[in-house]
């Protein structure tokens, strides 16, 4: 009897491993789309995992519990707080020291940034998305759509990368800045509505 009480305990475990999944994606504001990508698994399999079609495995779970960056017994048994620390791997990027806050996959993400001084010539460039910037240390350029700005430490900026933009330098030493990047369609939460554009403005 004490096999047959286990293997129910197992399963009624396993039923719960596909609602706990879907929980942790979407309080994390995790697409389908944005975890496939991260886990290398399908959306149709994540899909059906999450319904309870799929029977979790560990070639499953292991990656998506890698994504998130929780413990694996986050996602088959009770929660429990995991280390809240990110582990700091900074990344060289076109010169710049970038160090990603953020781990999980998701809508926002978080870096900081150092760009060394000799990131000073201007290649403004264009693409999906929205982005704030605040500066730590050092005097940021930054080149927006016609507009030539000086950033000191404590002011923040914030645009939409469709625009025309690039980010620098001044030349006189480096720069430290928090980048906070959204795709397309999010928004900063600390961001304050635009005042509309009439067509007096210049």
């Amino acid at each position: 009897m004490g096999s047959v009480e286990g293997s129910s305990a197992i399963a009624r475990v396993l039923t719960e491993v596909g609602p706990r999944l879907k929980r942790l994606r979407t309080q994390r504001g995790v697409t389908l789309a944005a975890l496939s990508e991260a886990t290398g698994i399908s959306k149709s399999t994540l899909s059906r995992l999450e319904s309870g079609q799929r029977r979790p495995s560990l070639e499953l779970l292991l990656p998506i519990s890698q994504a998130h960056q929780v413990p694996l017994d986050e996602l088959v048994g009770a929660p429990e707080v995991g280390d809240p620390r990110v582990r700091l791997t900074p990344k060289r990027v076109n010169g710049n020291t970038v160090l990603p806050l953020t781990r999980q996959p998701g809508p926002l993400q978080a870096f900081k940034m150092v760009i060394p001084a000799t990131r000073s010539t201007p290649e403004p460039c264009t693409h999906e998305g929205y982005e704030w910037l605040y500066a730590l240390s050092g005097r940021l350029r930054l080149i927006l759509a016609g507009h030539d700005l000086v950033l000191g430490p404590g002011e923040a900026a914030e645009f939409d990368t469709g625009l025309p933009h690039w980010f620098g330098s001044t030349g006189d030493g480096p720069v430290e800045i928090l980048s906070l990047f959204g795709r397309q369609g999010e928004r900063m939460h600390v961001r304050a509505k635009p005042r509309t554009r009439s067509k007096h403005d210049h």
